[in-house]
């Protein structure tokens, strides 16, 4: 090889400019080179006047059939199979040669330097299919590629395109966050992100306004784990308290009950689910569900974090007797906590609803829960708890002609679900007492306090003020305050069917019971840790899933007009509250309002897959 060669440095053409010693300098699209003799291979060995001359020459057409016949059998060598096909060719020529025969179905190609193999006609008929198949494929893809683009000018996507599907489905990737790109939406010019994905979908009509893509974007699944658990194997050493109904209350929809309460005339009894004793540690249904890190609600309904199976084995007033971990508590007149004791129990279960509860109150059954709870409830006011009572709504679907048909409604508020959220608290703060108490390494819940506005608006005004003076929550290893429920300390234990750092403080709590190693505090928050943070996103993803079927409610009633509520000015523009459909947003106006005035709206516009809606003021 000598200066002006042009040769072959991986797969690309390169000309030689310099010769050394040992070393070849050459220059290739992206720039000079230094490499050694077998890094390269001769192309040709006359004289090329430039590698922009190598790039931009070009070759006859030449009868490849011809050349594979004459040569079958036999494998020839570059420079013998190019002067039968082209003669006598200018060294510039030579790697637009290469190219030719690396591109016909007729030659096996590796380095112009080795033989050149022939395909047998099976062989070669067989790729000329596939490259038929890919040129079909390629003219498809650019006729799909231009009917989006019309589309979202405003023109109707085609309705019987054929074989769009696979196209469909790279954008339906995006939308459902298991891509981060998509080479289609760049070549047809649109915003490659999920929403814009969400949008061309909706569009061309390959989605339904129905298709709720959240749980998947966010990474769970609409489906409950899958994953088998072993069937639970009760302990012998339950303490049985059948003799003391145990009342599970919970919302009328509720199909996993997992706490239940109860008290004997001294002690205030909390009973929560116990799968800890059955789901150990680092098994394949502790990693799933650490992954999850909670069950998902959507309006589709429960994807479970445990699976359907678990609800079975282990939820409360499903069967004639029940077993759980136990808190027993042992208020003092106030309701401050005086002792905790904690207990694998076996229960008599009554489920009631919270209506149904509501009803019951005053009764010798349920009179002294309600009481119980409203002590605490003031014995956290009285430490600074901070409430925010803000109107929340139901939403459910129903099937119609193979159509999911959205159904949103304000929730009635019960004292039963009051009294509920302050027995769930007290066993938070309980659990969190006894692990601190005998220094169990334990998952503790705290939050700083809110930097409150001097004086507060009445109304909701008042409330959304508060709620945007919060601070977020903190997970750790070490108590802290938690201020706004107004506890010293505080750790979630009432879920460990939902929430999967319930399941890891209850396993903990289990093994000190036991006499069991403990999880160390560094090993114990990693987990947390990890469970917490797919907690996060089920969180989100239920969320947007709420938010989505509320729009996909206001467009199957286009007719809809509800009373708004005044949260914040901002000179004509407000952010309102609507309680009839529990959505939060600004709107324009004609003229300034006031805090907390009402006013009726009406849709002037959605936009689904960026979860917005635009409203207008009617009165």
């Amino acid at each position: 090889m000598k200066k002006n060669n042009l040769v072959l440095y991986k797969n690309q053409p390169a000309l030689i400019t310099d010769v050394q010693i040992d070393k070849f300098e050459i220059t290739l699209e992206s720039g000079t080179k230094r490499v050694r003799g077998k890094d390269v291979v001769l192309l040709h060995p006359g004289e090329c006047r430039s590698l922009k001359a190598a790039l931009e020459a070009s070759v006859p057409p030449v009868d490849f059939a011809e050349a594979a016949e004459f040569f079958a059998g036999e494998a020839p060598s570059f420079s013998e199979l190019t002067e039968l096909l082209w003669g006598n060719y200018a060294a510039e020529q030579s790697w637009q040669c290469w190219q030719a025969l690396c591109a016909s179905p007729y030659f096996i190609c590796t380095t112009p330097a080795e033989p050149i193999g022939i395909r047998t006609q099976e062989e070669i008929e067989r790729l000329q299919q596939k490259q038929t198949e890919k040129e079909q494929t390629e003219k498809l893809r650019q006729v799909f590629i231009d009917a989006l683009h019309a589309c979202m000018q405003g023109a109707s996507f085609p309705a019987d395109m054929a074989g769009a599907v696979p196209f469909f489905q790279e954008i339906e990737a995006l939308a459902l966050g298991s891509a981060s790109v998509s080479k289609l939406l760049k070549e047809a010019k649109i915003e490659q992100t999920p929403e814009q994905a969400h949008e061309v979908l909706l569009k061309t009509g390959f989605w339904q306004i129905e298709r709720n893509p959240y749980p998947s974007r966010f990474g769970h699944s609409l489906h409950s784990s899958k994953v088998d658990i072993p069937a639970p194997v009760q302990p012998k050493d339950v303490l049985d308290l059948t003799a003391v109904p145990a009342y599970a209350i919970d919302n009328p929809g509720s199909t996993d009950p997992d706490d239940a309460v109860s008290f004997d005339g001294t002690y205030l009894w909390i009973h929560i689910a116990n799968p800890a004793d059955t789901i150990q540690a680092d098994t394949q249904s502790d990693k799933d569900a650490c992954a999850r890190g909670a069950t998902l609600y959507t309006p589709e309904g429960a994807s479970r974090m445990l699976g359907e199976q678990a609800v079975d084995y282990f939820a409360l007033g499903l069967k004639p007797d029940s077993y759980a971990l136990s808190f027993k508590l042992l208020l003092d007149a106030d309701g401050t906590i005086q002792e905790v004791a904690i207990h694998r129990t076996k229960l008599s279960v009554i489920r009631l609803t919270y209506e149904e509860a509501d009803r019951q109150k005053d009764t010798p059954a349920l009179a002294p829960l309600f009481a119980i709870a409203e002590r605490n409830r003031i014995r956290r006011d009285d430490a600074g708890a901070v409430t925010i009572d803000f109107p929340e709504v139901t939403i459910r679907l129903e099937e119609q002609d193979g159509k999911k048909l959205a159904d949103v409604r304000p929730a009635v508020p019960t004292e039963a679900a009051a009294m509920i959220k302050e027995m769930m608290l007290l066993a938070g703060e309980a659990a969190a007492r006894f692990a601190f108490r005998h220094s169990i390494p334990f998952q503790y819940i705290s939050q700083e306090s809110p930097e409150l506005p001097a004086s507060l608006p009445s109304g909701l005004a008042g409330e959304y003020k508060k709620r945007r003076a919060m601070r977020p929550r903190s997970v750790g290893t070490i108590p802290a305050m938690h201020a706004a429920l107004g506890l010293a300390m505080y750790g979630q234990v009432t879920s460990p069917l939902r929430r999967y750092g319930d399941l890891v403080s209850h396993r903990q709590l289990l093994n000190f019971i036991d006499g069991k190693p403990l999880t160390p505090a560094d090993e114990l928050i990693l987990k947390i840790a990890a469970g917490d943070e797919a907690g996060r996103a089920c969180v989100a993803a239920s969320r947007a899933s709420r938010q989505h079927w509320t729009l996909v409610y206001l467009l199957q009633h286009p007719e809809w007009q509800g009373r708004a509520v005044v949260l914040d000015t901002m000179g004509k523009k407000a952010h309102i509250f609507i309680p009839s459909i529990g959505y939060e947003g600004d709107i324009n106006l004609n003229a300034e309002a006031e805090l907390n005035q009402e006013f009726t709206v009406k849709v002037r516009r959605i936009r689904l897959p960026y979860l917005q809606a635009v409203f207008e003021q009617v009165c």
